[in-house]
């Protein structure tokens, strides 16, 4: 038997696949993984991402999420470790560009671009609470909240995973056949870098509420 009644996760899919598919942080990360590394990466890092919502979704289930939201200190700090590591990741793709010394190309390996993903996802406070404002609209108090919890941000996750690669690969495909120019790859790092920039400016700037 389901955690959760079929007619209410029949109404939850739509609502989540239209949620999924307004472009956001996650996407964005896939699409500047794809145009840097190709279609490996943005997958990998696809799989990152839909980890650690699964993560925050567990965390907003236990309560954390309050906590959080509780405590301003722990949501700014959680917040400005993010912004600090986007940054990291910014500099890194533009270290390949022709401003670096190497005016070298690198590629993130999809281990690493996994890694990436799930620690972007995780250190973005304002995940979970929005699955704390979004998924207890279709949770049933009269029974057990946890495997409700658990049941819905799957599928949360399973349609980000599918709307986020799509668009990877998409974009990863054509990016790739653009590298094979010196000067165009060299400027897919720079179009990297600043999505990563951008990433971290938004979560910077974005209000708590």
């Amino acid at each position: 038997m389901l955690p959760v009644e079929p007619l209410t996760l029949l109404a939850f899919i739509p609502v989540g696949l239209v949620l999924n598919l307004t472009p956001g942080a996650d996407m964005m990360f896939c699409l500047g993984q794809g145009l840097k590394s190709g279609r490996r990466a943005a997958m990998a890092a696809n799989f990152g991402i839909a980890l650690g919502g699964l993560v925050h979704t567990l965390l907003a289930a236990l309560g954390l999420g309050t906590l959080v939201t509780a405590h301003p200190a722990a949501f700014e700090a959680i917040r400005w470790v993010g912004v600090g590591y986007l940054l990291w990741l910014a500099v890194a793709a533009l270290r390949s560009s022709p401003f670096a010394a190497e005016a070298q190309v690198s590629l993130t390996s999809p281990s690493r671009a996994f890694w990436q993903g799930l620690m972007v996802n995780l250190l973005n406070p304002k995940v979970i609470l929005f699955i704390l404002a979004f998924l207890p609209q279709f949770v049933d108090p009269a029974n057990p909240i946890l495997p409700q919890f658990l049941t819905l941000g799957l599928v949360f996750s399973f349609g980000g995973l599918l709307v986020n690669g799509a668009a990877a690969l998409f974009v990863s495909s054509t990016g790739q056949r653009i590298a094979r120019s010196d000067a165009l790859a060299k400027w897919l790092s720079r179009i990297s870098a600043t999505i990563f920039g951008a990433l971290a400016l938004r979560l910077a700037l974005m209000p708590r509420n």
